[in-house]
């Protein structure tokens, strides 16, 4: 998944103010390598900013009541954004790098959702928009002019690439699709349908094998495509040229995802790999076949990216640093200012269960003296505990700073974030597990991972609550229906909580998403869904429970929430409801700070105290088995 959520404050909930962190590096000029565009924190909100890193100052371009996180550069140094609505709907705009008038990038274009933005040196621009649920309009002009349409589509595509010279177009559909990635020439002629392998995993049977389009060559006239392309147990890098078609490198396999850049003015690649909730970077040679790491400090790149003559830029954190850039090629990268003094203390381990170890990124409170010896000092009582369960649910937790978790831990809680069956990071094989059904199988590892850590008593296990948001909010309500005994409380924000009701009224992506997750329609498989939806379950939750939803959601619509609420209220289930005028993603820190203290206060209310006694102890070497 790439990164670009908000991910961060600037100090404890004990403060007023708060920062937003994107998980982005600057886009760099094409045209002059000191002129970039970035998106910062203004004011609580994300916003876009010019960066001159020889004057070392930046312009702060956008100021917009809901924030704006798309944003480009192109090589005549034109700063692009796109101006989107409450319901993420809108038109992209430009402005001289150094300010003045501007106007619409492509006037006349309809309005939609964002779906890529691509200006070639030579001035041609090449946009997607979604202008309805479920459909695609590709343009291609000049800026400033009226764009044609080059492609209307009746399926969700995003624009992943065009040649220097701009007479090819990359378009990327669902990693699993048939139709992967789609080739288009200038004039909307399909050059190439590129499908992953007739053998790969979830073509004709099982998982969700898949290729994702990583763009063109930026060497002029190699008109050459990158691709990562999903193996039987791991991933490869591929390459499509008109002549020689698609090519996949099994040379040079890796065991985790990954994803991968061209260096400019050659064919090396840059690949960036998820790996045990940290990051690898290495530097492959496809013509000699040879492949290295790129040092980096230990810990999490949120986004990497090579520059002329082989430096480097790319933004590291872990869970106790918020996210800084660095670059190797002495270049100044926009500072994110002082950063805050994080606390607790960063441990991880690994579960034992049937199915395979589950890992665990844990951190700990800071409180008392330091504890020696055993896992928990003699006398001191192990800190209550919040799972923090992250969405996708292909994604992961990651070691990397999380302002969830540093509130968390500055209140005295530990937390404890589970890489369950279905993240990423560990291969294709723990992404496609999902023997006990949907939902089911991430509860079941919850559980096994928090009999681990009250066993080791690192934490309380009378005083363990469960947070989640979107897919971890729906894991919250699921496992607090089928394992009602385990937790003391819960808090979901913007989750699934009626899969029917939800199927009926989301995008036709995700609707696409649930047939291949339930093997078919609510009609078709009704059982299923019930056994999957949190809404079946609602009348066993015993914990009180947080339910946070947005008025404006169209991925966890909140025609289902309520009717979950519904259901906890005829069953009797204590419970709160709070409600935001947004969307599902937003850019607005005020709505996520508002999130973060109404959720702190209700775990406040319903979690006993923390300890103020010595604090415990990480283990001293992670527990279980590790896989290799």
């Amino acid at each position: 998944m790439p990164p670009g959520a908000l991910r961060g404050r600037e100090t404890a909930m004990s403060s007023e103010s708060f920062r937003v962190f994107l998980g982005v590096l600057p886009d760099v000029c094409p045209g002059d390598e000191r002129r970039m565009v970035f998106t910062a924190d203004a004011g609580g909100r994300c916003e876009v900013f010019a960066w001159d890193a020889r004057a070392r100052t930046a312009r702060q371009v956008t100021d917009r009541p809901g924030g704006t996180a798309h944003c480009a550069i192109d090589a005549d140094a034109y700063v692009w954004w796109f101006e989107e609505d409450a319901r993420g709907r809108g038109l992209w705009w430009y402005q001289p790098f150094d300010g003045g008038p501007g106007g619409p990038g492509l006037p006349g274009a309809p309005e939609g959702l964002p779906r890529g933005l691509a200006v070639t040196a030579g001035g041609t621009v090449a946009a997607a928009v979604a202008p309805a649920p479920g459909t695609t309009r590709v343009l291609v002009g000049r800026r400033g002019h009226a764009p044609r349409t080059v492609l209307t589509a009746s399926r969700d595509l995003h624009l992943a690439g065009v040649t220097p010279e701009g007479d090819l177009l990359a378009l990327a559909a669902s990693p699993a699709d048939d139709a992967a990635v789609t080739v288009l020439t200038a004039a909307g002629a399909v050059a190439a349908t590129l499908r992953p392998p007739a053998g790969a995993p979830g073509r004709g049977g099982g998982g969700a094998g898949g290729m994702w389009c990583r763009g063109f060559s930026p060497l002029p006239g190699r008109r050459e495509l990158l691709l990562v392309q999903e193996l039987e147990d791991g991933y490869a890098l591929a390459t499509w040229t008109p002549g020689g078609g698609l090519v996949t490198h099994r040379w040079c396999p890796f065991d985790t995802e990954i994803t991968a850049r061209w260096y400019p003015g050659s064919r090396e690649v840059l690949v960036r790999q998820d790996r045990h909730g940290r990051s690898l970077l290495h530097r492959v040679a496809p013509d000699t076949r040879t492949r290295r790491i790129v040092p980096t400090p230990p810990g999490t790149l949120l986004d990497a990216a090579p520059r002329p003559g082989g430096g480097l830029h790319y933004l590291w954190t872990d869970t106790v640093h918020p996210p800084v850039p660095r670059s190797t090629d002495g270049t100044d990268l926009p500072s994110p200012g002082p950063l805050p003094q994080v606390p607790g203390r960063k441990a991880e381990l690994w579960t034992p269960t049937p199915e395979g170890p589950v890992h665990t990124l844990l951190t700990l409170p800071r409180t008392g003296t330091p504890a020696s010896g055993s896992a928990h000092a003699r006398g001191s009582a192990p800190p209550p505990a919040v799972f923090l369960v992250h969405g996708g649910p292909a994604d992961q937790d990651r070691d990397a700073y999380d302002a969830t978790v540093h509130s968390l831990v500055a209140s005295g809680y530990a937390v404890a974030r589970v890489n369950y069956r279905g993240s990423t990071g560990y291969g294709p094989r723990w992404r496609r597990a999902l023997g006990s059904g949907v939902g089911h199988t991430q509860v079941d590892d919850l559980a096994a991972v928090r009999a681990d850590l009250v066993r080791r008593r690192l934490i309380d296990g009378r005083a363990v609550a469960l947070w989640g948001v979107s897919w971890g909010g729906y894991l919250v309500l699921l496992a607090l229906g089928t394992r009602p005994g385990l937790w003391r409380a819960g808090v979901a924000v913007k989750p699934v909580a009626d899969w029917v009701t939800a199927h009926r009224t989301t995008t036709p992506a995700l609707r696409a998403l649930d047939v291949r997750w339930f093997g078919g329609t609510p009609e078709q498989v009704p059982e299923r869904y019930a056994s999957s939806s949190p809404l079946t379950y609602a009348a066993h939750v015993s914990a009180p429970l947080l339910v946070v939803g947005a008025d404006q959601d169209v991925k966890c619509p909140p025609e289902q929430i309520r009717r979950y609420a519904d259901a906890l209220r005829r069953a009797g289930v204590p419970h709160e409801e709070m409600w935001l005028d947004t969307g599902h993603d937003g850019y607005d820190g005020a709505a996520h700070v508002a999130v973060l203290r109404r959720a702190l206060a209700f775990l406040g209310g319903h979690l006993p105290a923390p300890a103020p006694a010595g604090p415990t102890r990480p283990p001293a070497r992670p527990g279980g088995p590790r896989p290799r």
